[in-house]
């Protein structure tokens, strides 16, 4: 499946499992991300995204925001919006 780059992990929390993402792109609930990195490889459907603990239904490039994930994620991961 198509894919398109839409930001870069910088942080992760191991409690709740969060990953902080900076956005250069646009992403909301809904969407397949695929996160890949060094020792990286996921794909998940976002169903809870936050903006400075705010839930949000979007977001934009630009915005840093915290995605659950179901594994660790690693600073300096690229985020992809999986494009059905």
């Amino acid at each position: 499946m198509p894919e398109e780059v839409i930001g870069k992990v910088n942080d992760f929390f191991a409690r709740p499992v969060v990953a902080g993402i900076e956005l250069t792109g646009t992403i909301k609930l809904g969407d397949k991300i695929h996160i890949k990195g060094h020792t990286t490889d996921m794909e998940l459907t976002v169903d809870s995204m936050q903006i400075n603990n705010v839930d949000v239904k979007e977001a934009k490039t630009g915005d840093n925001v915290g995605i659950k994930v179901s594994d660790r994620v690693r600073r300096g991961d690229t985020v992809y919006k999986v494009i059905d």
